[in-house]
């Protein structure tokens, strides 16, 4: 059973990553979709549990039953090992992520019993979102319904209330 691991801080998940995982789903028998954090340090979004809860709900409209979701602290590599993981997934929108992620994949080859990357090109409309600019435009009080998914953009709009 070939199991692959996709990590990421998802804060928040968006079109382009659910993407990346639809194209993932049928390489696979299974995908985990790891959400990495460190509940000791602050978030940009959502704590590390909420992305995962957003992940599994924006996941159901997909119907990938391959794929299920989890939180990891520490090492990609660890978590990967945890999992039984025989690989990474990670997506790639451009040549500046490809640098980026290549130093990542060795790495993670050379202190683990060489784990391998498997990279998938991020294609289509989703594919040069970023979460970083999502945070930055819903913080402004822009509009990002457009590149995240349905349960995403009703919690971006649930912050923007104020209380009582």
């Amino acid at each position: 059973m070939a199991v692959a691991l996709y990590p990421g801080s998802f804060d928040p998940v968006h079109n382009g990553h659910l993407a990346i995982i639809a194209a993932a789903s049928p390489l696979f028998d299974v995908i985990v979709v790891a959400v990495g954090y460190n509940p000791g340090k602050p978030t940009g979004m959502f704590d590390g549990p909420v992305r995962a809860e957003l992940i599994a709900e924006s996941l159901v409209p997909l119907d990938l039953p391959n794929v299920r979701v989890t939180t990891f602290t520490g090492l990609v590599t660890t978590a990967a090992r945890d999992e039984g993981a025989d690989c990474l997934v990670k997506g790639l929108r451009s040549g500046t992520d490809f640098d980026a992620e290549m130093l990542q994949a060795n790495m993670n080859y050379q202190t683990s019993d060489g784990l391998p990357t498997v990279f998938l090109p991020g294609l289509g409309p989703s594919a040069l979102i970023s979460s970083r600019y999502v945070r930055e435009i819903a913080a402004a009080g822009g509009d990002v319904q457009s590149v995240v998914p349905a349960a995403v953009h009703k919690r971006i709009a649930g912050l923007r209330r104020p209380n009582g």
